[in-house]
């Protein structure tokens, strides 16, 4: 059956699949039609079919991703998923689910052996790792291997190699791949690695061994910080890995990230598949990537892939994996880091410019077929970037975000549009997993259009419910230097002024739109209460209640300003609305003719406006919760508060405290009641999304009081550190 078949008999509720292989039918098509020689030689009979069931030891959006594929193929698929996951997207698209453990990953995900209890439950003939958790375990391939069960991913053999960063450079240095100087050896001892660091020169990089996605990695600027940093980068990697060990390295000041996609079958075929560029980070970790990677000389992408296949033969290596560099930007001279030894969070932008599906490919290679292209049949073409939407507030440091998804609205998917996500309206992000919400995968014929395509993409995604970092994306899609290619990891930092701009003033048209729909949808549910005997007629919003002549006024806040906006009834769905702003007016809209439709069946109140506001008709989406208003409009998304009567308000922020910026976990408390401190000191460690937070003093004084210890769950907004006044 063909991709296009396939995708036809999906059900029009498998939003996901759609948006993922809508964009690639015609390409991943090209697969039947290869001329590979490896396949070539391999007659038709001779080809060994794919598995008939798979189990996917994941959650989220790469467990979606692998079954989207898998149904593609005709492959029956098993979820797992934690008490925390029941009702998530990859349980409802697999074929089977088995509930593994409790929502905290130790008791679930990472539960190696009750997976493979599933496995021998269900029938299932291979594992699927997704990427994290037990996707880079050795132990759990080989584990899997003694049971007959095919591990979809590299020889354990290969994972023991290059999951430790100091053997896998050895390895490298050996195969001729250049290496960032650094102590890589096994002495652990805290004295040993600061002389070490002290002998490399600050600043210098600890990162975990067994690490990755930027855990466990400290940037040290000054050798007084050196001990501090050691001790926090060792608890994060126990806690990601198992394992505390370290590896001090260099720190580059201008580095860029490279990392070359590179794919082996069980033949002795290995190719590259080009490479993508993952400079601009937060936390350590990508948000932003791009393939192919811009403004490299061709000599370099030349060296990119040789250097990267020379590492893959290195290693015997299988099925996919990305070999990460660091580049210097100036010169260009890059250096190995790792091998990630399974698919990367990224790959759908060497999928969209090589016209590839890299889960069939692992599928096919797991089986024991050949690479379904050989290097000469490998070709980029175009431009795509990837965009990692997160719940996060940027403006707090990027720290993560908790809550409930109340309203979801995504771009329409297209040939050069995925959405890939495992989340839906109404679903909560937690603090047990990552934050991510979804990725935005866009391709254009050349970087411009590629970057056209993202920002209008962006502009199109709506999420209410909690903080995210669209808004941030669309600033740095928006960035001249961006756009002109020039990218390296420390461009956040370096760009502070343009992507966290001082001023941010909501538009009169947003202000009006909020309030039109305050007032329309009030006095709609005032009739509907008044229809079926829940409330009294003179409940509804007087100006609106007889849709007669009157004036009704609402009050927005925005930020430390507020609005007041008259809305006069001219005739039945036609007003004048006035903007008023410290006691002066600011904008007037006539002849406003407008039209309302409630969202329906949706777990949010709101809906879009249609209104006509100087001659613009404006069609927005308009979220209400209980003390804010949404406004979409235009791109621009506006959040306004409704300012509580002052008899109601009895918020009391307790002056000289600090408090949860985030539902947490304490990991340590560095303060006693009494203690004096100075401005800046570390007083507590949080843990949330699997990542550590340091909180320190914001000001000199003395502790009066703790209100939480050590292993506590506490959630967003509560009082930790108490300062005597």
């Amino acid at each position: 059956m063909t991709i296009l078949r396939a995708c036809l008999h999906l059900p029009a509720s498998n939003y996901f699949a759609r948006s993922v292989y809508r964009a690639s039918v015609y390409r991943a098509n090209q697969w039947y039609s290869s001329a590979a020689a490896a396949a070539a030689a391999v007659a038709e009979n001779e080809r060994k079919p794919l598995f008939d069931k798979i189990l996917i030891a994941n959650r989220g959006e790469i467990a979606c991703r692998v079954i989207s594929t898998a149904k593609r193929l005709g492959i029956k698929t098993v979820a797992i998923y934690s008490e925390a996951d029941a009702q998530a997207m990859h349980v409802k698209l697999a074929d089977e689910a088995y509930l593994i453990g409790t929502a905290p990953a130790s008791d679930s995900y990472l539960q190696a052996d009750r997976i493979i209890n599933v496995v021998n439950q269900s029938g299932a003939q291979a594992i699927h790792p997704g990427y994290g958790f037990l996707s880079e375990n050795a132990d759990f391939a080989e584990q899997l291997g003694k049971q007959g069960i095919t591990f979809i991913g590299p020889p354990e053999a290969a994972m023991r190699a290059m999951g430790s960063k100091s053997e896998s450079k050895r390895i490298m240095q050996e195969a001729g791949v250049p290496v960032v100087p650094g102590y890589h050896g096994e002495n652990q001892d805290p004295e040993f690695l600061k002389q070490q660091a002290d002998q490399i020169g600050y600043p210098v990089l600890i990162k975990a061994v067994l690490g990755g996605g930027g855990k466990g990695m400290r940037i040290v600027e000054k050798p007084q910080d050196f001990a501090m940093m050691l001790e926090s980068s060792r608890r994060e990697a126990l806690k990601s890995f198992g394992d505390d060990n370290v590896l001090v390295e260099k720190y580059l000041t201008k580095p860029r990230h490279v990392e070359v996609q590179v794919f082996a079958d069980k033949l002795g075929n290995v190719v590259h598949l080009f490479e993508r560029d993952c400079s601009v980070q937060r936390r350590h970790q990508k948000i932003i990537e791009e393939a192919p990677a811009p403004d490299l000389l061709p000599e370099i992408r030349q060296q990119l892939g040789a250097k990267a296949v020379a590492a893959a033969k290195a290693v015997n290596y299988v099925g996919a994996g990305s070999v990460e560099l660091i580049m210097d930007d100036e010169t260009q001279q890059f250096y190995f880091m790792e091998l990630n030894t399974r698919l990367q969070v990224e790959h759908p932008v060497t999928e969209m410019v090589t016209s590839t599906d890299l889960v069939q490919w692992q599928l096919e290679v797991a089986a024991g077929n050949p690479l379904p292209k050989l290097q000469h049949e490998i070709h980029c073409t175009g431009h795509a970037f990837e965009a990692r939407i997160y719940a996060e507030n940027p403006d707090t440091g990027f720290l993560p975000d908790t809550g409930r998804i109340v309203h979801l609205s995504t771009p329409q998917p297209s040939a050069d549009v995925r959405v890939e996500t495992g989340v839906q309206q109404g679903d909560a992000i937690s603090v047990f997993y990552d934050p991510m919400i979804a990725k935005l995968v866009v391709r254009g014929n050349d970087r411009r259009e590629a970057l056209r395509v993202l920002r209008k993409a962006l502009d199109e995604y709506e999420v209410v419910g909690l903080h995210t970092n669209i808004a941030f994306l669309k600033r740095l899609a928006q960035s001249k230097d961006f756009i002109d290619g020039q990218v390296e990891t420390g461009f956040i930092n370096k760009h502070l002024e343009d992507l966290f701009p001082k001023a941010n003033v909501p538009s009169n048209e947003a202000i009006a739109l909020a309030a039109l729909a305050y007032l329309i949808d009030s006095s709609t549910q005032a009739a509907r209460a008044t229809q079926f005997g829940l409330a009294s007629p003179w409940s509804a919003v007087d100006s609106f209640r007889l849709n007669a002549f009157g004036m009704q006024t609402a009050l927005l806040e925005y930020g430390d300003q507020q609005y007041s906006v008259q809305v006069l009834v001219l005739q039945p769905g036609v007003y004048t609305i006035r903007v008023m702003c410290e006691g002066k007016q600011v904008a007037e809209f006539t002849q406003v003719r407008s039209q309302w439709s409630p969202f329906a069946g949706s777990p949010s109140g709101g809906g879009q406006l249609q209104a006509l506001l100087d001659r613009r008709l404006c069609r927005s989406n308009v979220v209400f919760s209980k003390e804010s208003i949404t406004v979409f409009d235009q791109g621009q998304m506006s959040v306004f508060s409704i300012p509580a009567p002052q008899f109601l308000d009895h918020t009391d922020k307790g002056a000289g405290s600090i408090t949860t910026p985030m539902s947490c976990k304490i990991v340590q408390v560095l303060v006693n009641i009494g203690d004096e401190v100075e401005q800046d000191t570390p007083l507590v460690v949080l843990e949330a999304m699997k990542m550590e937070h340091v909180i320190k003093a914001p000001k000199a004084g003395q502790i009066s009081d703790i209100f939480y210890k050590k292993g506590e769950l506490v959630e967003e907004g509560k009082t930790l550190v108490a300062f005597t006044e």
